[in-house]
């Protein structure tokens, strides 16, 4: 079923406008019923009501969250949308995390939901600014803590905690290497970057040529490497703004799917 852009992104942004007023039935009510939130992508899926609303319980409720929107990509019933996260964990600490949004609506009824909401941003960095806040960020550490504990229990402790691994800083050198390739137009050295029938795609489900991929991007720029999980996201800028979405191997090395979304 097609919908208007319009209509994608005004389901969209009802989300950080029920985040900020603290509406907890009307944020977890805009997913639908087998609903999933992977937050940040690598860590343990929240799925169904019970277990997005203790994500919400957790993650949103305590906290004051402004999204500082730097652009939107629609694509079939996917919204990508480019982020600063400004986190306030208490009175004197607020987080800054550079995110990528993948929202993957459905029609339900005569509505819109998030079927799926996948947020790209990097655990391991936001810890190391949350303890630069020295003392100031201990009595938040505690509370996120017992949080955790209370709303996650211990399996969705660890699962949260798992969000800490993947390759991270050398998926970030590969495609940072296939993006400067490409961006150059030097298709051999792009095509070195990518693994065994690696498989490149507009959107989710659109087959791309490599070759016409490259000459698509040819003189474009990129910035914002985001790895989180086995995923690293770039945002490009150029004739057409866009966002790539690479999986990678288990070691980081080869780019075994990319998705690339512009409008």
């Amino acid at each position: 079923m097609a919908a208007p852009r319009s209509t994608l992104i005004d389901v969209v942004d009802r989300s950080p406008l029920m985040a900020a007023d603290h509406d907890r039935a009307g944020w977890v009510g805009l997913f639908t019923a087998d609903g999933r939130v992977e937050d940040p992508v690598g860590s343990r899926p929240h799925i169904g009501p019970l277990q997005i609303g203790r994500f919400y319980d957790t993650f949103i409720a305590p906290r004051r969250i402004v999204f500082r929107h730097e652009g939107d990509i629609v694509s079939g019933t996917t919204v990508i949308r480019d982020v600063v996260l400004d986190v306030g964990m208490g009175p004197a600490v607020t987080m800054h995390i550079p995110a990528v949004l993948r929202y993957d609506l459905r029609a339900v009824a005569e509505d819109w939901r998030i079927e799926r909401l996948r947020a790209y941003w990097e655990l391991p960095p936001m810890m190391v600014q949350f303890a630069r806040n020295g003392p100031a960020a201990v009595p938040q550490a505690v509370e996120l803590g017992r949080a955790l504990i209370r709303n996650q229990r211990w399996r969705g402790t660890l699962g949260f905690a798992s969000g800490f691994r993947g390759p991270r800083f050398r998926g970030k050198r590969t495609v940072r290497g296939f993006l400067d390739a490409v961006t150059a137009g030097d298709q051999l050295r792009a095509w070195r970057a990518l693994g065994s029938g690696a498989l490149i795609t507009r959107g989710e489900q659109n087959p791309v040529k490599f070759g016409a991929f490259v000459d698509e991007l040819a003189g474009a720029s990129w910035t914002k490497i985001i790895a989180a999980g086995s995923s690293v996201t770039a945002s490009l800028h150029g004739p057409r703004a866009g966002v790539v979405i690479a999986e990678l191997d288990t070691a980081g090395g080869a780019i075994t799917r990319l998705r690339y979304f512009a409008e």
